[in-house]
């Protein structure tokens, strides 16, 4: 399987130890407005009412910086100045994204650099003192009806994108539920719901292209995406791949940042958001080595990858999943890739 790759485009961090209060501000305009000064209310109920981490003006300023920065840096391909506004998993795809530009048709590229702007924006901001993060959901001008989850940390005294997951095509996000003062619950990542705490989903997902799901991916709601991974490891096992001169196999891999972000949805369920991690290796069959060799693809040869009997590709990924007591569904994934040996 070579997961899909996703442009850094509109494409964590300590995990919360405890539960947390979250404010959720709408504004209307892309970069917020005179009337978005607060996250809590008219200035009679500001004593009484919790105060977020920040603003939701000040949320709506790191966005727009963000889009600023991000598009002057796919312009120019340049890492350094991504990695001014983006930090964690998100960073670790997008930088490898940037090296595989080069390998997309013309078209794609100049789609790739072209500017977009976050629509629709939905300010999710934790209590102060309980954390350190804050969330936006949104569109974005350059994929139309697709909402996304985004997660911004403080790191290195700067808030910086961090996690990025878009909803399937046409689906909207899973709505947080919110108590009598509009104030969302963060979820601790450890508290575990039904089978699975956030944090293990993402393993049970790779345990499908590793095993098949004889370990903790049996335990997942058998969903489209759950239904891929394991058609390609039972084509894989059966077929291995280049013409079956070669396995193919999947070993699950520390991702390179573990952080999983939670909520507690309107229907009592849990919005978990988790990063992924494997590598892929196909190793020539011992009857071919000694006439034939494995020539890496175009991608594969822009990440290291040279001729040989094996080929080592790693992929970094996120994901989001709604669990309940009695269901794990992942319901969202993309993939990067990342290195290739």
């Amino acid at each position: 399987m070579t997961p899909s790759s996703y442009r850094t485009r509109p494409w964590t961090n300590p995990a919360l130890g405890m539960a947390t209060a979250v404010a959720v501000v709408t504004l209307t305009a892309c970069g917020g407005g005179a009337s978005a000064d607060g996250a809590n209310g008219d200035a009679s109920a500001s004593a009484a009412a919790p105060q977020g981490v920040l603003t939701a003006k000040a949320a709506a300023s790191v966005v727009d910086h963000y889009e600023k920065v991000n598009n002057k840096a796919n312009a120019a391909l340049d890492k350094e100045l991504l990695g001014t506004v983006e930090a964690g998993q998100l960073y670790a795809m997008d930088k490898a994204s940037y090296t595989l530009i080069a390998t997309l048709s013309k078209k794609d590229q100049k789609a790739y650099r072209s500017p977009f702007t976050y629509q629709d924006r939905r300010y999710v901001i934790p209590a102060k003192g309980t954390a350190t993060w804050f969330a936006v959901q949104a569109k974005s001008s350059d994929t139309g009806h697709n909402s996304s989850f985004m997660v911004f940390d403080k790191v290195d005294s700067a808030y910086k994108l961090v996690l990025t997951v878009w909803a399937e095509d046409g689906e909207a996000l899973p709505e947080p539920a919110l108590d009598k003062n509009g104030l969302a619950e963060a979820v601790n990542p450890g508290t575990k719901v039904g089978k699975f705490a956030p944090p293990d989903v993402g393993a049970a997902y790779e345990d499908l292209l590793e095993t098949g799901g004889a370990k903790a991916g049996k335990n997942l709601a058998s969903t489209t995406l759950v239904k891929q991974a394991l058609k390609t490891y039972k084509d894989s096992s059966t077929n291995g791949t280049a013409d079956g001169i070669a396995t193919k196999k999947f070993f699950t891999k520390p991702p390179a940042d573990p952080s999983v972000y939670a909520l507690r949805t309107a229907d009592g369920g849990v919005l978990a958001l988790f990063p992924l991690a494997h590598t892929q290796e196909i190793l020539l069959k011992e009857a071919y080595r000694s006439s034939r060799s494995l020539v890496p693809s175009e991608e594969q040869s822009a990440l290291g990858a040279a001729r040989g009997d094996l080929i080592t590709d790693r992929f970094e990924g996120k994901g989001m999943a709604e669990l309940t007591p009695t269901a794990a569904r992942i319901t969202a994934l993309d993939w990067q890739h990342v290195d290739s040996r």
